[in-house]
Formats: structure tokens, C-alpha cells, sequence
């Protein structure tokens, strides 16, 4: 069939009914013969690795400007890092170790650190779960506007907190020393630990990013949560002494002094505070622990966040 155009030349088109060789086609088939891919595809695992390493500095500036941003509009700024930890202390111990006793025969020179060790790095777990839940949730915008993957937002947040530890790590060493416990070889022993807890709460925290991602109102049970995780984990005393006061059963304090929390502050612990196993005896295989932990967490975490990466910032 044809028909002449305005100016006079003649246009053949197909007659009705005949298909075109792509009509055959499925869409896969479609898509092959084309070049097409999938926009915004999962990659395979290892090549989502490199992805994340080629974005190594994204990461680390992402994580930094939160940070900075962080308490932009306070007035005393980046000395809410280590204040707003060491408040928590002060009150737990007016609570814990005046009023509870729960010092488990601790004299103050052993309870402030111990306390104060405990809630550091408690925090540092605590604040990359809830910097988790929200990296994907609380960032649509950046999800949906650009192509990057989507690992290196619960990363960064987890590198913010670490960061953000370094500082309170001054102001801990400080209370060390004016408490007589004074820097030796087992100090060392802190960069593993530490090395153990960020892969752990990296683990953690993209667990939580992709479960947050779809159920925004788990940030609103978390504090809860985690609340319950550091009463547990013998943040404000030492859990052997008050499982055995309270006539707990030998399997409760074994499951809790092995929960990861609890083995990343007798960690650092046992690291930075003298003679600390007379008052808290350290649990057997705390390093296998923490090892543990990191790894299982580390990778189960990582590859459960990574299997959702095409669903990320949609509808």
C-alpha cells in the first residue's frame, strides 16, 4: 500500500497486518540484539566490591561532611560528640553505682573507667544501628538521583561513628590516666578490637539499612531495642558479679557475656583498664568471639543488603 506526501513523492508503507521481524522477539531476546541492560541492575558480588571500592572516597567524605554537619547548629558544635556520651556515664553512675550498686566491688577508680569505657563503645554500636536504619530511608533523594552503590551509604555512616569515637577516645584516655591506669603494651590491643567492632556494625548496620529501607517506623522501635541490648550487655556493671548475685543459671551468663556488645567492651576492657579480671573475670575464647562476630555479621550482612540493591529509592 502507499500514498503521496504534500510534495508529490510517493511514501510505501506496510501493509496491514504485517509484523516486523522484532514483533517475534521476546524482550530478553529484544534487549540482546539491541545492547540494552537493565537500568540500575544488580552487578554480580565481586563486581559490586570494586564498585565500592572505585567509590572508597566518596565514602570517606560523605562520612566526614556528616560528621561536620552533624551538630552545625549547636553552639558548642563537635564537643557534643564527647559530651553527650559522657553525660550518659555520669548519670549511670549516680543510678548504677551510688544508688543500685552495681559497682560488683569496684572502688571509683575502677567503676569510672569501667563505666565510661563501656558506654564509648557501646555507643559506637549503637549509633551505627540507627545511622543504618535511616542511611537508605533518610537519603532518597541522593538514592534516587544518582548511580552508585547503595552499600557505600550504610559504610559511610558506620565510618562517621568510628570517627566520631576517635574523639571520645582522647577524652577517654584522659579519665584513664586520672584514674592511675596509666598506657602500656595492651593498649595496643585497642586497633583490633576497634578493627573487629566496624566490621561488625557495618555488618549490622546494612542489615538494618535494607530492613529499614522498606518499614521506616523500625527507627521508631530501635532505641527501645537497643536499649534492652545494653542492659544485657553489662554496660553500667560488670555481668558476671550481678548474674551470680541475682542466682542466674550458668547458660544465661555464658549467652550474655557472649552477645558481641558485651565482647567488644571486655575487649577494651581488658585492654585499657589494670587489673580489671579480678572484678570481671574475662570470658573463655573472647577473641574467637569477637572474630566470630565481625566475620558472620560482616559477610551476612553485607551480602543480604547487597541481594536488594535494584529495589533501593523505588516506590
Amino acid at each position: 500500500m502507499s500514498e503521496t506526501t504534500h510534495d508529490g513523492g510517493v511514501t510505501v508503507t506496510a501493509s496491514l497486518g504485517q509484523q516486523s521481524p522484532d514483533d517475534r522477539l521476546s524482550r530478553a531476546d529484544l534487549a540482546a540484539k539491541y545492547g540494552l541492560s537493565q537500568s540500575g541492575a544488580r552487578p554480580g558480588l565481586f563486581e559490586y566490591v570494586r564498585q565500592l571500592w572505585n567509590r572508597r572516597h566518596f565514602i570517606v567524605a560523605f562520612s566526614q561532611a556528616k560528621l561536620t554537619a552533624q551538630y552545625s547548629q549547636a553552639k558548642l558544635g563537635q564537643v557534643w560528640q564527647v559530651a553527650t556520651p559522657l553525660l550518659n556515664a555520669a548519670v549511670y553512675f549516680f543510678i548504677f553505682g551510688l544508688l543500685l550498686g552495681g559497682r560488683g566491688g569496684m572502688g571509683n577508680d575502677m567503676y569510672v573507667p569501667f563505666l565510661v569505657t563501656g558506654v564509648f563503645v557501646f555507643t559506637f554500636t549503637q549509633s551505627s544501628v540507627m545511622a543504618g536504619v535511616r542511611s537508605i530511608s533518610g537519603n532518597l533523594g541522593l538514592v534516587r538521583a544518582l548511580h552508585f552503590p547503595r552499600a557505600s551509604l550504610p559504610i559511610s555512616f558506620s565510618l562517621q561513628q568510628l570517627q566520631q569515637l576517635m574523639f571520645s577516645m582522647i577524652v577517654l584516655v584522659a579519665i584513664l590516666i586520672a584514674f592511675g591506669h596509666y598506657p602500656d603494651l595492651s593498649w595496643l590491643l585497642i586497633v583490633p578490637a576497634l578493627a573487629l567492632q566496624f566490621v561488625f556494625n557495618v555488618g549490622l548496620s546494612m542489615i538494618m539499612a535494607r530492613l529499614g529501607s522498606k518499614t521506616p517506623d523500625l527507627a521508631q522501635l530501635m532505641p527501645f531495642v537497643l536499649r534492652t541490648w545494653m542492659y544485657a550487655s553489662g554496660v553500667m556493671f560488670p555481668l558476671a558479679p550481678m548474674l551470680a548475685k541475682a542466682h542466674a543459671p550458668a547458660w544465661m551468663a555464658d549467652v550474655l557475656q557472649a552477645n558481641p556488645a558485651a565482647v567488644y567492651m571486655d575487649l577494651m576492657r581488658y585492654a585499657l583498664i589494670d587489673g580489671i579480671t579480678q572484678h570481671n573475670p574475662m570470658p573463655p575464647h573472647v577473641w574467637a568471639l569477637a572474630v566470630g562476630w565481625a566475620v558472620v555479621i560482616g559477610i551476612i550482612g553485607f551480602v543480604y543488603f547487597w541481594k536488594a540493591e535494584e529495589k533501593y529509592g523505588r516506590g
